[in-house]
C-alpha cells in the first residue's frame, strides 16, 4: 500500500460505474481518517467498497467554512479525502473553498485523479477539447442563462453544460434559439447500464430526450460567426429603431440574422433617449 503523507486529498469517485474506482482512490479512502463529501450517503458506498472506516463527515456549500478548520486541523497529521457525489471534487459542486483553505493553511493538497463527466463528454462527443468553456448548471434565470451562455459563446469554440433530465429539451430548445441550432451531443448516464450518447441538432434532440431520466451532459458545437458586419449590424438596428422595435427583441433578430451574440446586438443599439 502507498505510503500517504498527512494531507488534503481530492479524490476522483466513479461517475456511474463503481469498477471505474481507482486502485490508488480506493488506498487513500482505505487510508483517510476523515472523508468530507456532499451527501454522506452516495459516498457512503463508496468507502465501503473501498473498506474504509473513515469518519465521513458532510460538507455542502452552506457549512464548508464551518467545517474546513476541523477537517485541516485533521489534515495537518492525518489522511482527509475530498470526494464528490459523483466524479472530480470541486468540478460543479462543493470543495474549491476547503482546497482554497487548505492551501491558505500551508495543509498539503494532492490529486487522486480519476472519473469526470466533464472530461468524459467532451472525449466522446467528437468535438475538439482544446477550446471549451465549461458552465457546469446554468442559472434558473431564463435572462441569465442566455447571458452566460452567449458571453462563453464569444470566447470558446465549445461549451459543456450539466443540466437534469426535467429540463433537457428545454435547454436545447434555448440552444437552438440561441446559437442557430447548432450541432450538440448529448450524453444521459454516462458508464452506467443506460448510456446514451447521442449527436445531432439541438432541436431535433430536443424532443428526443422530453421526458428523459437520468444525469445529462451537453457538448455544444459553437457555430463559426461570419464576419463581423458591423455597419450592416448598426444600419438594421437603427432600421428597426426607426420603426419603433424595442431594443431587446430587435437585438435578438439582429443577433439571428448576423452571427452575433445578443449581447452585442444589444450593445450596438443606437444611442438615443426614450428606447428600450
Amino acid at each position: 500500500m502507498t505510503n500517504f503523507r498527512p494531507g488534503l486529498y481530492v479524490v476522483a469517485t466513479p461517475i456511474g460505474n463503481l469498477d471505474d474506482l481507482s486502485k490508488r482512490a480506493i488506498e487513500t479512502l482505505a487510508t483517510a481518517q476523515v472523508v468530507a463529501a456532499e451527501d454522506t450517503r452516495t459516498s457512503g458506498v463508496i468507502l465501503k467498497r473501498a473498506g474504509s472506516s473513515a469518519r465521513l463527515v458532510s460538507l455542502t456549500e452552506h457549512n464548508v467554512m464551518q467545517r474546513a478548520p476541523g477537517l485541516l486541523e485533521t489534515a495537518k497529521d492525518a489522511v482527509v479525502a475530498l470526494v464528490s457525489d459523483a466524479g472530480t471534487p470541486v468540478v460543479a459542486d462543493p470543495g474549491a473553498r476547503l482546497v482554497e483553505a487548505a492551501h491558505d493553511a500551508g495543509v498539503s493538497v494532492f490529486a487522486v485523479p480519476g472519473p469526470s463527466a466533464l472530461a468524459a463528454a467532451i472525449s466522446v462527443s467528437g468535438m475538439s477539447g482544446s477550446d471549451v468553456h465549461f458552465l457546469g448548471f446554468l442559472p434558473r434565470q431564463r435572462g441569465e442563462r442566455l447571458r452566460r451562455l452567449e458571453s462563453a459563446a464569444a470566447a470558446a469554440a465549445v461549451l459543456v453544460i450539466f443540466e437534469s433530465p426535467g429540463r433537457l429539451s428545454a435547454t436545447l430548445i434555448e440552444l437552438a434559439e440561441t446559437f442557430g441550432n447548432p450541432t450538440v451531443t448529448v450524453c444521459r448516464e454516462l458508464t452506467k447500464l443506460y448510456e446514451e450518447v447521442v449527436r445531432g441538432e439541438a432541436a431535433s434532440l430536443a424532443a428526443r430526450f422530453a421526458g428523459t431520466r437520468g444525469e445529462c451532459t451537453i457538448v455544444v458545437q459553437v457555430p463559426e460567426r461570419p464576419e463581423n458586419d458591423s455597419p450592416a449590424v448598426a444600419e438594421y438596428l437603427a432600421a428597426m429603431q426607426r420603426a419603433g422595435a424595442r431594443r431587446s427583441p430587435a437585438a435578438a433578430e439582429a443577433a439571428r440574422r448576423f452571427g452575433i451574440t445578443r449581447e452585442e446586438a444589444y450593445n450596438a443599439w443606437p444611442a438615443t433617449t426614450g428606447q428600450t
